[in-house]
Order: C-alpha cells, then structure tokens, then sequence
C-alpha cells in the first residue's frame, strides 16, 4: 500500500483547502464584496462539485484509469487557478473560481476510489491516511493566518499558487489502483440508479446534503464573524487548526475502533447531534473564547467522524463498478449541493437576521438530519 505517495496527496489537497475555507471570504472582503456577493462566490467550489465529482467518476469507472484522469485534473486546477491573479470584478472572478474548482472538485473522490481499492480489506485504516490532509489543513491555517495579519490577505493567492502546484506534483506519485481481484469483475447486484432509489440510500444522501448545509455559514463567515469580536487573524488561523488537531487525533488513535464498534450508522447519528450543539454554541457566546475554543474541539466529530463514517458507508454500499460513482455521489450532494445552497443561504440571510439566528437555523437543520438519519437509514456498511 503506498502510504506516503497517497499522503502527500491528501496533504496538499487539504493545504489549500486550509487556505481556500478560512481565508478566502476574507481575501473577498478585503476586495471590496458585499456579504451576499461573498455568499455567492465561496458558493462556487461547492457547486461545481455538484457536477465534476460525478462526471469523472462515470469516466473513471469506465476506463479504470483514475489517476489519469486525477492527473489531469489537477494539472488543470493549477492553471485555471492562475486566472485570478489578473482578473477583477464579479462576474470574471467567479468564472475564473468556476474553471478551477470544476477540476480541483472532480479528483478528491476518484483518489478516495484509489485509496480504498489499495486499503483492501482494511478499509477502517483509512483515517490513517486521511489524516495527513488534516495535517496540511492545520499547518495552514496557523501559518497563513500570520502572514495575512503581517502582509496582508494578497497573500492567499500566492499561498494557493504553490499549493495547487505541488498538489499537481503529489499526484504524478500516486500509483494506478492494482488490478481488482477476480470476483470485483461480476456485475454489481444493482444498477447505481436502482441502488440509488433505495430508502435507506436516499436517506444517507439527505443527512450528507444536510449536514453540510448547517455548514454554510461556519465555512462562508466564521473568519469574518470572530473578526467582529476582536480576534486576530492569528487567532482566528488558531481556532481553525484547534478545530482539525481534534479531527487528527480522532483519526490517528480513535476512528478504526469508533467504526469497528458502532458502525458508521450510529457514528453519523451522533455527528450530527454534536453538529447541532456546536452550530448553537457559537452563534450564542461569540464573546466567549472558552466556549468558542470547545466548540471547535467539536469538529472532530462533525466533519471528522461523519466522513470517516460516510466514506466507510459509500465504499460498502457502492461496490465493484460503481465505486467511483458513489464517492461521485457523496461528494457532490454532501460537499457540492449541500455546502453551495448552505453558503448562499447564510450569504443572503447574514446581515437580515445576524449571527446568532443564522447558526441558531443551522442547527435546527443539523438536528434535522440526525432526525432523519435514525428513521431511514439501515446499518449497510456498519
């Protein structure tokens, strides 16, 4: 199993994604965008992965050639990615954002593929590779987080530059998936349609979309909300990285057992209940950093554990020639669909409602899913 070639893709991935999600909105408010006009543009990288995910992966499934077409893709994103140095105004940026969020968006799930098929029958291992794109996220929230506060928030865009290029790098490493056993050549039971109409499925579907649209205004405005209370971009770069050492710890030493003993059904329940609490401790005691600080220990579970837990379900559900059609899938509906109308949502709703309502609606829609979650889905995978 090559271990680090496939941890250096998960680092860099990750890396500027540490940037991209902290630091962004706040590189668009420093050019001058309105609250709604940010809405709209951090929607962009999500919504792309309402289509690029599942584009590639019904390529992919078909020639069997993932890193081909991961290699391509990144090298795309890369010099896509260049565009918005030179460009200016809405509408040219968001087309620039469009072009290279649509090829950065389609790689991560055909590299989940990868990554599962080299794991084998230890599939629960994966938060150990995972965990280094934790790693890179964390490292980049606290180093980037000092340099805006010394240089200036410009700064992000060279930062990404070389993050995009050396994830293009880690990706030439990444060996092909070995060749499937034997019985993985038989026609799966179900075709992904039919399998897709299922109850418990389509229950699994809408806790993802669920879960990450309680995110929308964690991941669009929390920078530029802890700003409102005086926190520095240090800090605030801090308070990211708290959030993501609570999820490598989980990953490193908790999640293989986590699974092994509750299943990922139980683990997605809970994921989203702590959402829940999470989402109303920091919309109600901001001014709070004691209470903020736990609210980020709570990552772990809500971004940590419920995509370990999904992933885990996905690859169990979705086997043989739909594999990369299901992680497809749950990267689109989850961190496409669900992410783009969270991050629009709270774009339009900020400044008419304010914080405390805005994350106050996202845990009602985190507890929503949980709702729904215990209703509908079965124990498929765990």
């Amino acid at each position: 199993m090559p271990y680090w070639r496939l941890s250096a893709f998960y680092f860099f991935y990750f890396s500027a994604l540490g940037v991209l999600a902290p630091f962004w909105a706040l590189y668009l408010k420093d050019s001058g965008y309105t609250a709604i006009q940010i809405g709209e543009l951090m929607a962009i990288p999500m919504a792309t992965k309402m289509i690029a995910p599942f584009v590639w992966g019904v390529i992919a499934d078909h020639t069997n050639k993932r890193m081909q077409i991961v290699r391509s893709g990144a090298l795309a994103a890369f010099l896509t990615f260049l565009l918005v140095f030179w460009v200016s105004g809405f509408w040219p940026l968001a087309i620039a954002m469009t072009l290279f969020s649509f090829f950065w968006n389609a790689v991560l799930p055909q590299v989940e593929a990868v990554t599962f098929r080299h794991l084998d029958q230890e599939s629960a291992m994966y938060s150990r590779v995972r965990v280094w794109g934790s790693i890179g996220f964390i490292a980049m929230v606290v180093g980037v987080g000092y340099l805006i506060d010394h240089h200036g928030s410009r700064v992000i865009l060279y930062t990404l530059a070389v993050l995009y290029a050396g994830f293009w790098v880690a990706t030439q490493l990444v060996p092909e998936e070995s060749t499937p056993a034997e019985h993985e050549h038989q026609h799966q039971p179900h075709s992904f349609f039919s399998l897709l109409k299922s109850p418990p499925i389509l229950t699994f579907v809408a806790a993802c979309f669920l879960m990450q649209f309680s995110h929308g205004a964690y991941y669009t405005f929390y920078t530029i909300y802890m700003q409102g209370f005086g926190y520095s971009e240090t800090l605030i770069g801090e308070m990211w990285a708290l959030g993501v050492i609570a999820e490598v710890v989980l990953y490193i030493f908790f999640m293989h057992k986590l699974l092994e003993r509750f299943g990922a059904r139980t683990l997605l329940i809970a994921s989203l209940a702590i959402a829940g609490l999470r989402w109303l401790l920091i919309g109600h005691f901001g001014d709070s950093l004691a209470i903020l600080l736990f609210a980020q220990l709570l990552h772990a579970a809500t971004f940590g554990s419920f995509h370990a837990a999904a992933i885990h379900y996905v690859h169990h559900a979705f086997t043989h020639k739909l594999q990369g059609r299901g992680q497809a899938l749950y990267s689109s509906i989850s961190f496409g669909a669900g992410g783009a109308a969270g991050s629009v949502a709270s774009g339009a709703t900020w400044e008419l409602w304010g914080a405390t309502t805005v994350f106050s609606i996202a845990a009602v829609i985190a507890f929503s899913g949980m709702l729904i979650t215990i209703i509908g889905m079965d124990r498929r995978g765990g």
